[in-house]
């Protein structure tokens, strides 16, 4: 078996799908069969059943694949401890990015730090921040962008602090908000706590409207008149409407905090330093 076989099998397992796995490894279904057939040849043992819904990984299979995922990990870490000990900015940098923040922030911040360190191999996720920190604490990233406060007993650097706002159009400005139709967005259960005690406070009981899964569709919604929302400071640079940033009722303001979460280990690595320094600054 080859590395190449490593990722073939981690598809396989992946997708359930001989078609969707060839798809996913730009290969012929044919040519990926073959290579099927060559490393249960290899081994003397059925990996896989074939069914009209699918394909599932024998007994044996299913330790083909737990020990090939453990010896491409081996590689892995090989080729980083092997970087780390270089003069230039190498190795791979394993980050995960808060989709919004991803959005509105990173594009300026990874083209800066690419330009200037082309020899580090970028491994980005994006995603909602709930998952990327259990991401994070399964040892997947070495480091995370994340929105919110989680405990964490690695490195955690606030990253920035930003007005959570009501916006609507220009046409809706001073319009009661209990007359026009509230959008609303996905985000994470603190964050949907703090929205309903916002809308709570200001009387705002039974908010009627409508949900999208993005705030960059929530904004473009509002800025057309469609109805007003409440959304964080980080989506609004070219937001042309009307914009007022939210106070609860005791006078705290409503924000919402991105910090930089960081594995000790992790830190020690040049690309994975430089990165983190290049997001506290916002450039390489």
């Amino acid at each position: 078996m080859t590395e190449k076989d490593f990722l073939l099998l981690k598809a396989l397992h992946e997708t359930e799908n001989i078609t969707k796995a060839a798809d996913r490894l730009f290969m012929t279904q044919s040519a990926l069969s073959k290579r099927i057939m060559a490393i249960e040849e290899e081994l003397d043992t059925q990996i896989l059943v074939r069914s009209r819904q699918g394909i599932r990984f024998t007994p044996a299979g299913e330790e083909v694949y737990r020990s090939s995922s453990a010896a491409a990990k081996e590689l892995e870490a090989m080729r980083t401890r092997l970087d780390s000990i270089r003069d230039t900015v190498c190795g791979t940098l394993r980050a995960g990015i808060s989709v919004n923040y991803a959005l509105y922030r990173l594009p300026d911040v990874l083209a800066s730090y690419h330009k200037k360190y082309p020899d580090v191999r970028l491994n980005i996720r994006t995603g909602r921040s709930q998952d990327l920190f259990k991401t994070l604490t399964d040892g997947m990233l070495d480091i995370a962008v994340l929105r919110g406060d989680y405990p964490w007993d690695g490195t955690k650097f606030l990253l920035s602090q930003e007005s959570v706002c009501v916006i609507c159009s220009r046409d809706n400005k001073g319009r009661p908000l209990n007359e026009y139709t509230y959008i609303g967005h996905q985000t994470d259960p603190v964050q949907s706590v703090r929205i309903s005690r916002w809308l709570r406070e200001n009387g705002i009981r039974n908010a009627e409207g409508f949900s999208v899964d993005s705030i960059a569709a929530c904004t473009e919604m509002a800025a057309r008149g469609i109805g007003w929302a409440i959304v964080p400071e980080i989506a609004l640079d070219r937001f042309g409407g009307d914009i007022r940033p939210c106070t609860f009722e005791d006078g705290e303001p409503f924000v919402r905090r991105t910090y930089i979460y960081g594995t000790p280990d992790a830190l020690e690595l040049s690309q994975v330093r430089l990165f983190m320094e290049a997001l506290k600054k916002g450039k390489a």
